[in-house]
């Protein structure tokens, strides 16, 4: 069987690894059976995998999925037998540098040469976790999106060592288990998502700071303006759609006055420092309630739970591809 860091043809079912049962991962783990891999699931937590296959089998209903392919999953408190025929190994634990660091160094020994290992960082630099090991070039970001079994989209970060080729059977697998992954040919903090995002909540944090609007404002404006269309048009489409002359004419009036803040808003770290750290604490930017706030978990849930069953044409995706 051809091996996923390789550059020969890869074929279904091979062996795949996930190290982190949480949030992310046991649902990386329901992708990735439900494709028709065997999977080995690791935590070192025991509280998260008594409840993992709970959660998987929940992930897997929202999609729509068989629950009888989770057969194939295997849970393991430890790693190395979790790891070791693994032909991909998906890293999802604790957003830590030196955390990620350790385990990769760890992975770098305890796996074949040609197995790849991936790391579902968002924003740490794919090259600084490659570092640690001694074969670099098998190492490959995966920055699935939150929730993983519903958004199509992974990023593939290209670290400054990464073989072309561990990248290319990366991109490949994962359009077999149903995925849109993209190729980001730069290792750069945040890769393009987190940037894009970010970026708009730096203006929308400062508009608010500065009297323009209020935090619900902003958000209706989004939703019910420019956001509605972002689904099925993205930015450089619609700059080409309306014209490329307004576009420049736009800019030339607007650009002077965007934020250019280097550091995180004033307010935002004010908010953090009194505790009012969003929804759940019951007030961030906005005051919450908490039937207000699972309105909006249910609103978001019930939007990619139809995305994850139809394209952009409102036709049935191809699902379970093998």
């Amino acid at each position: 069987m051809s091996t996923v860091a390789t550059g020969r043809p890869s074929v279904p079912h091979e062996p795949v690894a996930v190290v982190g049962a949480g949030l992310m991962g046991h649902a990386i783990a329901e992708l990735f059976a439900a494709g028709g891999h065997p999977v080995a699931l690791y935590d070192s937590a025991p509280a998260a995998l008594a409840t993992v296959m709970e959660r998987i089998e929940a992930a897997a209903r929202a999609k729509g999925d068989d629950l009888a392919e989770l057969a194939s999953i295997s849970v393991h408190e430890e790693l190395e037998p979790a790891v070791k025929d693994a032909q991909l190994v998906v890293e999802a634990v604790a957003e830590s540098l030196e955390v990620k660091r350790k385990l990769f160094a760890t992975l770098d020994r305890l796996t074949d040469r040609a197995t790849t290992l991936a790391t579902n960082t968002s924003a740490l630099p794919v090259s600084a976790i490659a570092e640690a090991t001694q074969h670099p070039e098998r190492v490959v970001g995966t920055h699935f999106w939150n929730p993983p079994h519903l958004v199509p989209l992974v990023e593939v970060v290209q670290g400054e060592k990464t073989a072309q080729s561990t990248v290319e059977c990366t991109i490949e697998m994962l359009e077999r288990i149903g995925k849109s992954p993209v190729h980001v040919r730069r290792d750069i903090p945040g890769f393009i998502g987190n940037r894009l995002q970010h970026a708009l909540k730096r203006e929308a944090i400062a508009l608010v700071a500065d009297g323009v609007c209020d935090a619900e404002t902003v958000d209706r404006v989004v939703r019910e303006g420019f956001g509605s269309r972002m689904a099925v048009l993205g930015p450089m489409e619609q700059s080409d759609l309306v014209g490329l002359d307004l576009t420049l004419a736009i800019h030339e009036t607007l650009m002077p006055s965007l934020d250019r803040s280097d550091q995180p808003h004033p307010l935002l770290v004010s908010l953090v420092a009194s505790g009012k750290t969003g929804m759940a604490a019951g007030e961030g930017f906005r005051r919450w309630t908490p039937e207000e706030a699972d309105e909006v978990r249910r609103r978001l849930n019930k939007l990619l739970a139809q995305g994850a069953h139809q394209d952009s044409t409102g036709n049935e995706k191809t699902r379970n591809l093998r």
